[in-house]
């Protein structure tokens, strides 16, 4: 569901935002349990066909959008590679910490871009602040670009927001190859999940507090110095 404004690009609500977490935590979870207790398949045979739920997805989104998404390729191709591996293993523990790789492939590669000037979660980060407003997007290019007062502020904490996901990313990927080794195997499906779902929260809540709130004021700001026709003051960062 979208929700659009006047003249204004439609947004993403929560719930389209949130989907693809949810499908990619629900559907292996559930599937994995269908296809070992209902169809009295092997702990590996389960794992694998229920990993093929969020490779599948990715593949969908990729052909439905018809753009190439270096992201999603990046997690196809990881998610791919490690099946392969775990398939010629036959380990299902290996078949666990196979989604760890996912998560510290991404990681790296947000953390590189940081070091590149050029912060990966930004254009995922973006649509929440600029919210349709094409004020709100003219503002954002002036910050992003240099050229607005707040500009060196802004773009400071637009790298925090990404070095924040890429550490938390890092750090779930540790807990969850450490638990495929450690924990049982039945167990661990689960837990992993709670692994990533605990993750995504917390991403959300430092990123959010360290960088995009401070980054929404800044907007606001140069929203409204825009349309004084004036520039903006900076705000303390």
């Amino acid at each position: 569901m979208t929700k659009t404004t006047g003249n204004q690009e439609a947004t993403p609500s929560a719930l389209d935002n949130f989907k693809p977490l949810l499908i990619d935590v629900a559907v292996p979870l559930g599937s994995y349990y269908l296809f070992k207790e209902a169809f009295g398949m092997s702990t590996f045979a389960a794992l694998a066909w229920s990993s093929a739920v969020p490779a599948v997805r990715t593949v969908w989104s990729v052909v439905k959008e018809r753009r190439t998404n270096a992201l999603a390729v990046l997690i196809l191709t990881v998610n791919v590679v490690s099946l392969l591996l775990s398939f010629v293993s036959g380990d299902p523990r290996l078949m666990l910490a196979k989604d760890s790789a996912v998560s510290s492939t991404v990681a790296v590669g947000i953390l590189v871009s940081v070091r590149l000037g050029k912060p990966m979660m930004t254009e995922a980060m973006k649509p929440f602040l600029v919210k349709g407003d094409p004020a709100r997007e003219a503002a954002f290019r002036r910050l992003a670009s240099g050229s607005a007062a707040d500009s060196a502020a802004f773009r400071r904490r637009e790298r925090v927001f990404s070095v924040v996901w890429g550490l938390v990313l890092l750090a779930e990927c540790v807990v969850r190859v450490v638990g495929a080794y450690t924990v049982p195997v039945d167990t661990m499906v689960w837990l992993g999940s709670v692994v990533m779902v605990a993750a995504m929260v917390t991403g959300f809540l430092l990123s959010g507090g360290l960088a995009a709130g401070p980054m929404e004021h800044m907007l606001r700001a140069e929203v409204e110095a825009g349309r004084a026709g004036r520039p903006a003051v900076a705000v303390a960062a």
